[in-house]
């Protein structure tokens, strides 16, 4: 069975890591300088090869046809014998070294030199052959190459004369070996260079985009950390950080705008309430005056629990509650929430259908996320139509948490709409006539934001899907 590492190991998070760094911008310029620089290199260092192996090259061709002179100005003066006898006296002068002479007849059999055979390769069209010498030594024989020129002589004499090139063999080949080297050690640095660069940045930019998660997940006093350097990264840092701390006071100051007329209208309304059920109850049983002091407490109800409700979201907003919270089983929570709303389903002739599979536990505050449950399915509840179904489903993640899931068989949300429906006070035309404010799923939002975890709306055919997951946070093994 083959294991992978978990994210949260030190092996996992170094993979983790390094394909960050991998797909990364910097490292795909980094890359692209490497391959500029090692065209740049592969292109002076075959300049400096072609240069250096060129020249010993031609060094190599100057001397052997500086020899080829000489034997010819001899040929020409003393003729074959003056050319044998010159052949004999440089073979016998320096028996091992680099100059090669075969001077055979037209059987191809020596006549004089220190080859002790015609070469089987054939000339080019200048008489220039290249062909390998076999060196006898103490443990084997050696094979290297040699360069000569191939003349024909009177009588069907040919002369062949030429150098050992084994040196200027070596020699390219070390050139070669070093370029090449050169070249491996020139990208590796780069390569590194560029690692060690796209590695800075990435961390650098992680921590932008860790802290932009933090603050759209809802902690607005979050900033970007600085390093000190001054830098353009330094500099960018504290222009975001001033401008989110402009965009906080600009928050702050709607949100108590909007919380003071919660709070102070709260309790004039209170008052109104209390005094038109006086008012109601000094009037007679029936009659259009007393309908008209029940409506006018219905609707006075309606707006403490609007103010009630925005209380409520400024203080999950705030995150003041996040202080109390503690590991929490969402089994007999859901179970609470099913009890609750089966009564006023089965009033509207509906069935609510609840699942559960493992114990759901997760880190945060009960009382919230039981209100954010109930809002769910009494939103379930209010849209869907007599008869029809709403299904509540609780799941254990995999790794840690918990999956909830409200469905029910209602008209649903267009797509178009889904990221608005968590606005305050927004309603969608269809649910216009539904008593309510539309701060329902923003109340909802606001709890699951405080507890780090995610909501998605999606299509159940026909109706909506509203589907929770909540981490585990510290919440106890």
């Amino acid at each position: 069975m083959i294991s992978q590492d978990p994210p949260s190991s030190p092996w996992g998070q170094l993979r983790t890591g390094a394909a960050r760094i991998l797909r990364s911008s910097t490292f795909r310029l980094a890359l692209l300088y490497v391959l500029l620089l090692s065209v740049s290199v592969a292109i002076l260092l075959g300049f400096i090869y072609w240069s250096t192996a060129g020249y010993m090259d031609r060094q190599t061709t100057a001397t052997i046809q500086a020899e080829i002179r000489g034997l010819a100005e001899q040929y020409r003066r003393r003729g074959l014998g003056g050319l044998t006898a010159l052949i004999t006296e440089r073979v016998a002068r320096d028996p091992v070294g680099a100059s090669v002479y075969l001077l055979v007849d037209s059987d191809l059999a020596r006549v004089v030199g220190n080859l002790d055979r015609w070469p089987q390769e054939m000339p080019d069209a200048d008489g220039w052959i290249r062909f390998r010498l076999r060196e006898w030594g103490p443990a084997r024989a050696e094979e290297h190459e040699a360069r000569a020129q191939v003349f024909a002589l009177r009588g069907g004499l040919r002369l062949l004369v030429g150098r050992d090139v084994r040196d200027l063999e070596a020699t390219r080949a070390l050139i070669l070996d070093a370029l090449t080297w050169g070249l491996a050690i020139t990208a590796a640095l780069a390569l590194l260079g560029g690692w060690l660069m796209s590695a800075g940045l990435v961390r650098r930019l992680e921590s932008i985009n860790q802290t932009s998660r933090e603050i759209m997940a809802g902690d607005l006093s979050r900033r970007i950390p600085l390093s000190g350097s001054g830098d353009d990264f330094d500099q960018l840092a504290a222009s975001l950080n001033a401008m989110l701390d402009r965009i906080e006071q600009l928050m702050a100051s709607v949100r108590q705008v909007s919380d003071n007329i919660a709070h102070d209208l709260r309790t004039p309304l209170t008052r109104l309430r209390n005094k038109l059920e006086l008012l109601s109850a000094e009037l007679p049983a029936s009659g259009r005056a007393a309908d008209l002091a029940e409506e006018t407490i219905g609707d006075a109800e309606e707006m403490l629990a609007t103010f009630n409700a925005l209380l409520r979201i400024a203080r999950i907003e705030s995150g003041s509650r996040r202080a109390a919270f503690a590991a929490v089983d969402l089994t007999p929570l859901v179970q609470d929430v099913v009890e609750l709303y089966e009564p006023l389903a089965a009033d509207r002739e509906q069935q609510i259908l609840y699942t559960s599979s493992g114990l759901g536990r997760v880190f945060g505050d009960r009382d919230l996320l039981f209100q954010a449950l109930a809002n769910l399915v009494d939103n379930a509840i209010k849209y869907t139509p007599p008869g029809g179904a709403i299904a509540i489903g609780l799941e254990t993640l995999p790794g840690a948490g918990a999956r909830v899931e409200v469905a029910d068989n209602g008209p649903g949300i267009p797509v178009e709409l889904r990221e608005q429906v968590f606005r305050r006070f927004f309603r969608a035309d269809h649910s216009r006539s539904t008593p309510g404010s539309g701060l329902g799923l923003s109340l909802v939002q606001a709890v699951i934001q405080l507890h780090h975890g995610s909501i998605a709306l999606a299509d159940h055919q026909p109706g909506l899907r509203v589907i929770l997951r909540l981490g585990s946070g510290r919440s106890a093994e």
